[in-house]
């Protein structure tokens, strides 16, 4: 995982060429023209998610992972409490979708802020998102 200011972007593009792409699309996109939705950045490799959404209590969230692909948030607006845990082999509550590149799973170990203009990169990590007021 990696948990950062966008203005350190610069030090994380040679890590892996989608990451590169995701970042510099932070860097150069003015999200307040973004409508919510899926926006293409290099066909089914790199893509945004442009999401809003209401708060929801901590324990109503549930935990989700990715095997296919790395997942790269980035806070536009306020802040969000993301819980997480690494992959140890636990059994998820809901089995691994292909299609949808996601599985579900309980309890988070520990809990990261990221505030306006920070990003986080979870490669094969089982985290939540929770929206702080």
């Amino acid at each position: 995982m990696i948990l950062d200011k966008i203005q350190n972007a610069s030090l994380y593009i040679n890590l892996h060429k989608g990451i590169t792409k995701a970042l510099e699309y932070i860097e150069n996109t003015n999200f307040s023209t973004l409508e919510n939705g899926k926006h293409i950045i290099d066909g089914d490799d790199v893509f945004a998610i442009v999401k809003e959404y209401q708060t929801k209590k901590i324990d109503e969230n549930i935990l989700e992972a990715h095997l296919k692909y790395i997942d790269v948030h980035y806070i536009i607006e306020g802040k969000e409490q993301i819980g997480i845990t690494m992959f140890n082999n636990q059994k998820p509550t809901e089995l691994y979708d292909e299609d949808n590149d996601f599985m579900l799973f309980n309890k988070p170990s520990d809990y990261i802020t990221l505030h306006k203009g920070m990003f986080a990169v979870f490669f094969l990590m089982i985290f939540i998102c929770q929206k702080l007021r």
